[in-house]
């Protein structure tokens, strides 16, 4: 059973949800650019290598300044001083608009998409688990249930899911041009305008079925174990609100890995379908599907798997930490609503 230590609020919910979520992003978003990046290279051809060998050679190839520094480094055998030295040389004599990949900045690409959306977002979120805690109540001190906690997170991912499939469409075209070097979009604002312009609203909202599939068992997932973890980590005879700020964090950062332990075989659906180009999936998912398991195994239904699940504990930690700071905050400024 889940212990209820006040009275749900789901505005408080909304509001603390949305300040949690700007957390996530923040300390997120990098290794969610590895994983898009992963779920979408293309098969190689016969003779040739994978553009990414796994998820750390991602990571050093977008961190990367150019590939003429790789191979300096890799046959280097100087000090670390005079090593220094070659890199300086080698970066005046390739000019910026040359270099293929965008240090630091590259993990970042695409973020103002997922910003701009993430805070309704995880406010609606955490708004629609609120709100299906409180109708699953019929007094205001009942005990839910793990099954109606379940219940509620999965009304949670169908609340998201309006604004989560555009800002999701958005963020993986822009991180896979960032990938590719071709500029298209100039941001976010822009991707929108040309892809409504070429396809319609249709074109926006690509992918929100099966943004709705990955979402509502997830977000079950998600917010059953956090409940569950609070409850296991809550000593004996005290509230929630007592609960250590690592005791957080730990919860919520195993609340990612089993939302995202439910959620990565239609995530990997979802980046493909709404980053493929018009025309070539017909039948939605279903060709998604059958294409990825007929070329590379089901294990390709796994591709980002490390660095999702490197994401999902900071991030999450981070998005429950900050939701329970707001809700304290919010309870402290007032308690009676």
């Amino acid at each position: 059973m889940s212990k209820q230590p006040q009275p749900i609020s789901p505005m408080k919910n909304f509001f603390a949800g949305g300040f949690g979520g700007i957390c996530l992003v923040f300390v997120g978003h990098p290794l969610d650019t590895i994983k898009v990046r992963l779920q979408t290279q293309p098969k190689p051809k016969p003779g040739e290598s994978l553009l990414y060998a796994g998820t750390f050679d991602c990571l050093k190839k977008t961190l990367a300044k150019e590939v003429g520094i790789h191979a300096a480094l890799a046959s280097a055998t100087l000090s670390i001083k005079h090593c220094l030295k070659c890199l300086s040389s080698l970066m005046l004599m390739f000019p910026c608009h040359l270099l293929p990949s965008q240090g630091m900045k590259g993990l970042y690409k695409g973020m103002a998409a997922p910003i701009i959306g993430v805070t309704p977002m995880f406010a609606v979120c955490f708004f629609g688990f609120g709100m299906g805690k409180k109708m699953q109540q019929k007094t205001p001190n009942d005990i839910l249930t793990y099954p109606q906690l379940f219940a509620a997170g999965m009304l949670s991912g169908v609340f998201t899911t309006a604004i989560m499939a555009p800002g999701e469409r958005i963020k993986c075209l822009l991180q896979i041009q960032a990938s590719t070097g071709e500029v298209k979009y100039a941001g976010p604002m822009d991707c929108v305008k040309q892809l409504y312009r070429e396809f319609g609203i249709r074109g926006v909202y690509k992918g929100t079925a099966l943004t709705l599939m990955r979402d509502v068992p997830a977000s079950g997932m998600y917010f059953t174990s956090y409940e569950w973890l609070k409850n296991a980590l809550t000593p004996a005879g005290k509230s929630h609100n007592e609960l250590s700020i690592p005791s957080v964090l730990f919860a919520g950062g195993m609340a990612g890995i089993c939302n995202w332990a439910v959620a990565i075989p239609t995530d990997v659906l979802k980046s493909r379908f709404q980053t493929a180009p018009e025309g070539k999936y017909p039948n939605g998912f279903r060709d998604v599907l059958r294409e990825l398991i007929r070329e590379e195994g089901i294990g390709s239904l796994y591709k980002g798997f490390n660095a999702v699940m490197l994401r999902a504990f900071p991030a999450n930690a981070a998005c429950f930490l900050g939701f329970e700071f707001a809700m304290k905050f919010m309870h402290w400024l007032s308690p009676d609503v």
